[in-house]
């Protein structure tokens, strides 16, 4: 029993990482997703261009490559981080690019005719998004934007192959020690919890949203 506590402390422990970088990745790409939607959409086409080119890099190579690049390429630059910030770039460039497009997406479903309507009553192309058309994007993008971030909670998993002590690298430095599989079980009960609480918390959102569509 004692031993079995233990091993839950450690992997506690050890899923603080695995929480920050979830907490941090989302607080940050979320918001970076939008303006790089707002950017592909906009009538800059130098700008637009690059953000599809950037979006195209990001979602067409797997995460996992960006950590390898982003941990040993930068250094060879010059440019050196602590493995949590390393991490933590690579994560929120690539869910920024996937967020991004299930944003655009949103935006292009919003009927063009209530964006002729507020500009024929006044309303600026700012105040025309931050009232019309985002309410409308935030409801529209709720299922995919659930998906992605229970992705993220399994995607933070890959941090391993950094040497970082997130939840599954306690749980197999234990096993390996230990010779025991029950920290991969409690490991998997952990990533459970944690996907539990956020579907739980997108039906909410989903349903309170669902209830301006009856």
């Amino acid at each position: 029993m004692e031993k079995t506590l233990d091993t839950v402390l450690l992997m506690l422990e050890g899923s603080t990482i695995t929480l920050e970088i979830f907490c941090v990745t989302l607080a940050l790409s979320l918001p970076l997703g939008l303006f790089a939607a707002l950017g592909r959409l906009s009538r800059f086409r130098l700008l637009s261009r690059l953000l599809e080119i950037y979006i195209w890099i990001m979602r067409g190579t797997p995460l996992m490559l960006q950590l390898l690049f982003v941990y040993f390429a930068l250094p060879m630059v010059g440019i050196m981080l602590p493995d949590i910030a390393a991490a933590l770039l690579a994560f929120v460039l690539n869910y920024a690019a996937y967020f991004a497009e299930i944003f655009r997406s949103g935006i292009q479903a919003v009927p063009r005719g209530q964006f002729e309507a507020a500009r024929v009553l006044g309303m600026s192309a700012p105040l025309t998004m931050r009232r019309i058309v985002l309410p409308q994007v935030l409801r529209i993008t709720l299922p995919p934007v659930s998906n992605e971030t229970i992705n993220l909670v399994k995607d933070t998993s890959l941090v391993y192959i950094l040497a970082m002590n997130d939840l599954l690298r306690v749980a197999r430095t234990i096993v390996q020690r230990e010779f025991d599989m029950t920290p991969f079980l409690i490991a998997g009960i952990f990533y459970l919890a944690m996907t539990a609480v956020l579907t739980y918390g997108f039906k909410k959102l989903e349903a309170h949203y669902g209830r301006y569509d009856n």
